[in-house]
């Protein structure tokens, strides 16, 4: 006996007329997932639309990968580093020259082309005694000794101060190699008792005064 004797029965057929089949749906679902498969390997591109739960249409077709952009391999700096050290390397050999050719070294007469920095067309400082009888062209030629050894000096402009005869002086220049030998092309004569020249020279000063004794004694 029903347990709701008034409840009347329905047929089953009725009820599974309502929902749709759930074979038909997954029959559907196989073919287009199959279709999806076949236009990946080039046989085509069916569309398989499907109404979602809202009645939405979902499309299901392949859709064209997009390329990714593949970032250049980096260059190592190596070049740029050799390059640079180059640079760096050439510059200081010439800030190098250039410092060793400013300073002026203090050379005496018989210095010149034989100790280290006295060298022949070098900017440098020539210490000695001037020759009597050597000054000539109103003080701009005249002739410097030191221990026994000469140098012709010309300067641009007549020095000033005490300058004379077997006094020691300072001259800034270099020397040059012309027809006559040896000649010391100077910028700037010092003289002894000159303020800058007892400064500049107190080592040499001795020096100095036995060269310019000796000088006087020549008389």
């Amino acid at each position: 006996m029903p347990r709701w004797p008034n409840a009347a029965r329905r047929p089953c057929n009725d009820r599974h007329a309502q929902r749709p089949s759930r074979h038909r749906q997954l029959r559907g679902h196989l073919r287009c997932h199959r279709a999806v498969h076949m236009a990946h390997v080039g046989q085509g591109s069916p569309e398989c639309p499907q109404r979602a739960t809202g009645g939405t249409a979902v499309d299901l077709s392949p859709r064209e990968a997009v390329p990714t952009a593949v970032g250049k391999p980096r260059k190592r700096p190596w070049l740029a580093v050799g390059v640079l050290v180059a640079v760096l390397a050439g510059a200081g050999v010439l800030v190098f020259k250039f410092l060793t050719n400013a300073v002026d070294y203090y050379c005496n007469v018989d210095e010149i082309g034989v100790k280290d920095g006295c060298d022949v067309g070098r900017s440098i400082r020539i210490q000695g005694v001037v020759d009597q009888g050597s000054v000539t062209g109103e003080g701009l030629n005249f002739v410097i000794s030191y221990n026994g050894q000469s140098m012709p000096v010309v300067v641009g402009s007549k020095p000033t101060g005490i300058f004379s005869e077997c006094v020691p002086v300072v001259v800034s220049g270099k020397v040059v190699e012309n027809a006559d030998g040896r000649v010391f092309e100077g910028r700037e004569v010092i003289v002894k008792h000159d303020n800058q020249y007892d400064a500049e020279n107190a080592d040499r000063l001795a020096q100095g005064e036995a060269e310019a004794a000796a000088c006087l004694r020549k008389d």
